[in-house]
């Protein structure tokens, strides 16, 4: 403003002065951060390195195995944390220098930063204008900001996609892909030995697929009815005092942690399920999948409820009103013109809700049980590919066995059937969408 003499002649500006403001702070801040980023992620590598160097020709020479377990210790030394064996002079300077090294590195990041950041804001001071055009470079920025954060998102996908691939891979080099869609018997405890029994473990994984079929649709028969009849409920029918009552108390239950659902599944509903099942004559194991199917379905009522909520609010209310008006009941309305034109977001959250239900694990382990049986008998015990996974990666695992290698191709699998869920979920939007003025 004092170049073109003062506020009165704000005009006589090129840019918006706020701009010319926001273009200063960039400069300032993206040199200095880019520095700051690069620094941390090399500063322990150099550290370690120095710390090394300046180690006994004995000690630099050690195998790498025994070399890594040497520079943990002088870590934990450094930081004050247990240390495995013994403490001498060598391990104890070693320490010294680290924290030497780290005290030294932080002070030139400081000195470092700063100055980039004073001279990145030179360089824009001294840029600056009346003819500058400081909108169009800030947001040429804020562009390349925007395209870099959305390639990190697609980039990270990609990343999980061929980690799971390669190693799916690996694993179906081992063991026939035909046995593991096909075969009907999952036992992956392999023995040490090739003269033990089950040296060889069983990859069939139907077993998993079925239980976890078979308890995603005991969810979604109770999820899909009465989060549905909620929302309608709550977007129709109730008084804006219910409404503001019951939709916060129904959120509720979405924030309670899966463990806790797991723990009411264990202690509550598989006992009731159990003496229920056995008053009417039937047989019902102590972890069945009936009973976490239930407490399943009461975990996703929230999020079926939420967007079948918002898909009906999103129905313009010239509709509402046209149906009302030429004499249809409220019933009427709801069933032959909300609900057929909120039907795409309905659906959308019903395949959303399945996605949470086959991904989850602490209700089936507590509640379901880890048994691999290939049953469409709720009242048994079942398991899914989730569990499965987590139970295949618990503890200290050799990445080059057909054991722990199964646990990616589970994954992969899983991988599969969200992809094609989605892919329905957009044929269906697609199909059924419904353009309003």
């Amino acid at each position: 403003m004092t170049l073109v003499g003062g506020p009165a002649h704000g005009t006589a500006l090129h840019s918006l002065p706020g701009y010319y403001g926001y273009f200063t702070a960039i400069w300032c801040l993206l040199p200095a951060l880019a520095v700051l980023l690069l620094w941390v992620l090399l500063e322990p590598r150099m550290i370690v390195a120095l710390v090394v160097q300046g180690l006994p020709e004995a000690q630099r020479n050690l195998p790498a195995g025994e070399l890594n377990l040497l520079v943990n210790n002088i870590q934990n030394l450094a930081a004050g944390d247990a240390v495995s064996g013994s403490v001498d002079a060598i391990l104890t300077d070693a320490a010294n220098r680290f924290n030497e090294y780290s005290v030294l590195s932080r002070k030139i990041l400081a000195v470092l930063t700063l100055g980039l950041g004073g001279l990145g804001a030179s360089i824009a001071w001294r840029r600056i204008h009346p003819d500058f055009r400081a909108r169009n470079r800030v947001e040429q920025i804020v562009l390349v900001a925007l395209i870099a954060a959305s390639s990190i998102a697609i980039f990270t996908t990609i990343g999980i996609v061929l980690s799971v691939l390669f190693e799916a891979i690996r694993f179906f080099q081992k063991v026939p892909a035909t046995e593991f869609l096909f075969g009907l018997n999952w036992s992956p405890q392999t023995a040490i030995r090739a003269d033990q029994v089950g040296s060889s473990g069983s990859f069939g994984a139907v077993p998993l697929f079925t239980g976890t079929l078979l308890i995603t649709a005991i969810a979604m028969l109770v999820a899909v009815p009465v989060g549905l009849m909620t929302a309608i409920y709550l977007a129709e029918y109730s008084s804006r005092r219910v409404r503001g009552i019951a939709k916060p108390l129904l959120e509720v239950l979405a924030g309670i942690p899966t463990v806790v659902y797991g723990f009411f599944a264990a202690l509550t509903v598989a006992p009731w399920v159990r003496r229920a099942g056995e008053s009417m004559g039937l047989e019902v194991a102590s972890e069945s999948a009936l009973a976490a199917g239930l407490v399943m379905g009461i975990m996703i009522i929230p999020l079926v409820s939420s967007l079948s909520d918002d898909a009906i609010n999103a129905v313009p209310s010239a509709m509402r009103d046209g149906a009302l008006g030429l004499g249809s009941t409220r019933s009427e309305t709801m069933t032959r013109v909300i609900l057929p034109a909120a039907l795409p977001g309905i659906v959308g959250g019903i395949l959303l809700a399945v996605s949470r239900a086959i991904g989850e694990t602490m209700i089936v382990v507590m509640a379901a049980g880890l048994a691999a049986n290939l049953t469409a008998n709720p009242f048994e015990a079942v398991t899914t590919v989730t569990v499965q996974i987590v139970t295949l990666l618990v503890g200290d695992q050799e990445f080059d066995s057909a054991k722990t290698l199964a646990a990616f191709a589970l994954g992969l699998m899983l991988f599969v059937v969200t992809l094609i869920l989605n892919v329905i979920g957009l044929n269906v939007v697609r199909k059924y969408r419904e353009q309003y003025d």
